[in-house]
């Protein structure tokens, strides 16, 4: 099995290669520098293991929500490759990838994932670790103001940008369900390949066509008057 993963979605730039089981990345914190970062990571990942797109069984790309920007540019990367080698495709939520990768790095059940979706509000996903270690969404994601999140009643870790930005309001509201902050977490493609992979083998991969951005919310700005 072998696929290959994107994700622009965040400050973050990454691009990962799965062989097998063996995933591997080249990530770089660049803001506003995807548009010249990810195509040579691409390249130079895909030489490295001397393969062609067209040897790909699979491509996996992080979808969103995040950066409206960034992830329109994934999805540009990911359909073009898709469609010129006529690949499937897997989308993988942002959200997700972040709490997969720290379930990779720690020994958490569950993560209370939140990122700065700007303009007040949060986007958030509540996941559980499943029992082949996957993520696993619990309920539904969701672009909301801090203080309106819906959670289970669980213990778990809280993950990414929006801790830093609305911590006292995320904590006020899950008080001690909350075991470890990692604000800093952020998407990783090694985690959307993981993801990717397993989506694949569940048969969730989509036509070049069917792959698509997801946003969560319906306008990504504000006219002045309604701000």
């Amino acid at each position: 099995m072998k696929l290959l993963a994107v994700d622009t979605s965040t400050p973050a730039c990454s691009a990962a290669l799965s062989i097998d089981g063996e995933i591997t990345e080249n990530y770089q914190l660049a803001p506003k520098k995807h548009t010249q970062l990810i195509l040579p990571m691409i390249d130079e990942m895909m030489a490295e293991a001397q393969l062609k797109p067209q040897q790909l069984d699979a491509v996996a790309f992080g979808c969103g929500p995040g950066s409206f920007t960034g992830v329109r540019i994934a999805t540009g990367v990911i359909q073009g490759i898709a469609f010129a080698c006529d690949l499937p495709v897997v989308p993988v939520s942002t959200l997700a990838s972040i709490a997969q990768f720290h379930f990779n790095q720690a020994d958490c059940k569950h993560a209370f994932v939140a990122m700065d979706a700007r303009m007040g509000e949060i986007f958030w996903g509540v996941y559980q670790r499943n029992q082949q270690d996957f993520a696993e969404l619990q309920g539904k994601e969701a672009v909301t103001p801090a203080t309106d999140i819906v959670f289970p009643d669980v213990i778990g870790d809280g993950l990414g940008t929006g801790w830093e930005s609305y911590q006292q309001e995320l904590q006020s509201v899950l008080g001690p369900r909350i075991n470890d902050i990692d604000a800093s977490c952020l998407p990783h493609a090694c985690a959307v390949a993981q993801l990717g992979v397993e989506g694949f083998r569940q048969e969730k991969a989509v036509p070049v066509e069917q792959a698509l951005p997801v946003y969560l919310r319906n306008k990504v700005a504000k006219k002045e008057s309604e701000r």
